[in-house]
């Protein structure tokens, strides 16, 4: 049985900003070794770009098979060579099992990552929004079993993102749990549609009971995103299942350009410890 954890430690503006220049501005990370490949999508109707990390492990036991973390922002220049670089490096320490990471870049960030909204103010954001169901119907039903025809995948799967990617991934928990077994939302922009997801929550958090799923959800010190992250683990204080492994993270000491890579770590190695 799964256990459940309290941890307790720039709204429109942070989800507009594109991935690059809303976060703490550092020396470049080193590009990782990695593949990539094109996929032509119907469900997005366009062609979209993959970037592929294979672990040391991968050619070293060519007939195992690893689990996959599957990442929006997954264009070299955006946060694939920083969370690529950290778990090579929690991988060697011992810290996480060795994982697939599958980059996805992005393209229109804004229309993919959101879903539909009744509020006006969120339509100004960008020419298209609320295009999440598309893009999760394209990771669901075309990138995913590509993936799985390419590469030796153990049958687990994850999905991590903040700020707009981490709407999207709380998301797809609430509206499709199952197209992912662990779930890491770092700064999450829950404000989007009046707070929808949040509102919803309880009923959400019900149906993923038998699922056995893991969420870590994690916030810095934004006026918009912290309360209804607050809100959410109320819901999951309250309502959660008891195989739902959760934890949630407040993290008042950081902001929304230093959540993902501070808390990025320790959410790999709470969530991917070595089995």
């Amino acid at each position: 049985m799964r256990s459940k954890k309290l941890m307790t430690g720039l709204s429109l503006l942070a989800l507009v900003a594109c991935p690059a220049c809303h976060r703490t501005q550092a020396a470049p990370d080193p590009i990782p070794t990695h593949e990539t490949f094109r996929i032509p999508s119907q469900a997005l109707g366009e062609e979209r770009v993959i970037n592929v990390h294979l672990p040391p492990a991968y050619l070293a036991h060519p007939d195992s098979p690893f689990p996959v973390l599957y990442m929006p922002d997954g264009g070299i220049g955006e946060d694939f060579p920083h969370i690529v670089n950290t778990l090579a490096e929690l991988t060697a320490a011992g810290e996480v099992e060795p994982l697939i990471v599958v980059g996805i870049e992005n393209t229109q960030r804004r229309r993919d990552l959101t879903g539909p909204t009744e509020v006006e103010s969120d339509r100004k954001i960008a020419p298209v929004v609320g295009g999440s169901a598309a893009f999760r119907a394209f990771i669901r039903d075309e990138l995913m079993p590509e993936v799985e025809r390419r590469y030796r995948c153990a049958g687990r799967t994850g999905i991590v993102g903040e700020s707009a990617a981490g709407l999207f991934i709380m998301e797809t928990f609430c509206l499709e749990p199952t197209l992912f077994g662990t779930y890491i939302a770092l700064s999450p922009s829950l404000w989007w549609n009046d707070h929808a997801l949040v509102r919803g929550a309880e009923e959400s958090v019900r149906r993923t009971a038998s699922l056995g799923l893991t969420l870590y959800l994690a916030v810095a010190n934004e006026t918009d995103i912290r309360p209804p992250a607050d809100a959410f683990a109320a819901v999951l204080e309250q309502a959660a299942p008891a195989d739902l492994a959760w934890t949630y993270v407040p993290r008042p000491d950081l902001r929304h350009g230093t959540i993902y890579r501070a808390e990025s770590a320790p959410a790999f190695r709470t969530v991917f410890a070595p089995r």
